[in-house]
């Protein structure tokens, strides 16, 4: 509206804004009004229809290849099976609970089948049985084939890569219980099938009772010391998924304008570089190639992968036009690291590269201090994000290549349109 500087479009805003404030707190309660049977049976209703229930919190982290993926595995099997994916936490309609889910929807959609949900996080996938012959009391069978799916995705596999694997598994023959000394540790929040419950529910009281004592004993010495001056201990705070939307979205936007504003700057320091002969000529041609190649990536990135790919391809270019203006100026410019291989965001590698090993294959890869430390220890580096998992889960050039460091030639790759296969 470029008319806004009227008083009459002026008071005509005021009202709307005041009608949006009003119809959204009127939206509200309805909506926190809505009961835990009333959720179970919109749930039910969308199975009825796809029995891969994703709810929209998700929706746009989860892309159709593997939706299809989960389908396609649970089709394969021959008995019905009904996926769902959705956010769980203590102040929802099911109190986090993936069993009261779990029951609610049964009881609503009154179909047989295996019931699976996630909350979409690292948890592992909770199931229920209802009335499926096929599967009968074998819950060894459903229970080593969960283990498998964990030990076969590893641990920063996302929730569509363990569903999927855990379909595949029960298509097959009948697996044994998976060495827990070898299998990363994923917590779930509760246990995998229905018959675990009277187990579960002894474990409950036992540790009730103690956690009542210890919070007897805590009042007692409380009123003893006459109250302490200590800070009480509060919950960890965790961020809603949809404010991690938000930061997500506002790192991808400052990451874009950095990208952009070194590509002008490197685009006019290269066109202001004379021209060179022999080493000098080479380093300068491989900086006007990478400098090209991040620009086509960053113009068609469509995610933070394809972003990082560009900030890739302009350090190579930046480090290229170094040499070429050092061996212009008759000196040695030292070796600049690469950034780190398992997240670039991380920053340069650190030491020499480190021989990573996979499925019988072992390449050297340069990485940060923190990524180095946490292979040493055994647990999963803090990879860069993908669609579904770290981003070398997936099968484009950035993936392939570990942002270009198993290929002698990235910026040639790009421009030959790998980065989109």
């Amino acid at each position: 509206m470029n008319a806004l500087t009227r008083s009459g479009l002026i008071v005509r805003s005021g009202l709307t804004t005041v009608l949006a404030v009003v119809l959204a707190l009127l939206a509200v309660p309805a909506q926190a009004a809505q009961t835990p049977a009333e959720r179970a049976r919109e749930i039910a209703a969308a199975l009825a229809k796809d029995p891969l229930y994703i709810d929209p919190a998700y929706k746009t982290g989860l892309p159709q290849n593997l939706r299809d993926a989960v389908r396609a595995k649970a089709e394969a099997l021959d008995y019905p099976v009904y996926t769902i994916v959705l956010p769980l936490t203590p102040s929802d309609v099911f109190q986090g609970k993936e069993s009261n889910a779990l029951t609610l929807v049964i009881d609503a959609l009154r179909k047989p089948g295996l019931y699976v949900v996630t909350d979409g996080g690292q948890r592992f996938p909770y199931y229920k049985v209802n009335d499926v012959p096929q599967l009968g009391e074998d819950n060894d069978r459903l229970q080593n084939a969960r283990s498998h799916a964990l030990e076969d995705t590893g641990y920063d596999a996302g929730p569509t890569e363990v569903i999927a694997r855990f379909y595949e598994l029960l298509a097959g023959p009948v697996l044994g219980p998976v060495d827990r000394k070898n299998t990363p540790v994923r917590q779930p929040s509760s246990s995998g099938s229905s018959d675990e419950g009277n187990g579960s529910t002894v474990v409950a009281i036992v540790i009730a009772a103690v956690a009542l004592m210890v919070v007897l004993g805590l009042i007692i010495g409380l009123r003893r010391g006459g109250g302490s001056s200590r800070p009480r201990r509060e919950k960890a705070f965790s961020i809603p998924p949809h404010v991690a939307q938000t930061v997500a979205a506002e790192r991808r936007r400052r990451l874009t304008q950095e990208t952009t504003s070194e590509l002008t700057t490197l685009g006019s320091e290269l066109a202001a570089l004379p021209s060179t002969e022999g080493a000098g000529l080479k380093h300068q041609q491989a900086a006007l190639d990478a400098h090209h190649a991040a620009g086509k990536v960053l113009d068609a990135s469509r995610d933070l992968v394809d972003l990082v790919g560009a900030m890739v391809l302009l350090d190579q270019a930046r480090r290229e036009y170094d040499q070429a203006v050092a061996i212009a100026a008759g000196r040695k410019v030292d070796d600049v690291p690469p950034l780190c291989a398992f997240n670039p965001l991380h920053g340069r590698a650190s030491g020499r590269p480190t021989q990573v090993e996979s499925d019988g294959t072992t390449v050297p890869l340069p990485l940060c201090a923190e990524c180095r430390q946490a292979l040493k220890r055994g647990t999963a580096p803090k990879s860069l994000p993908g669609e579904d998992g770290p981003y070398w889960h997936g099968d484009d050039l950035w993936a392939r290549t570990f942002f270009g460091n198993l290929t002698d030639d990235l910026p040639a790759a790009v421009m030959r349109g790998q980065h989109r296969s």
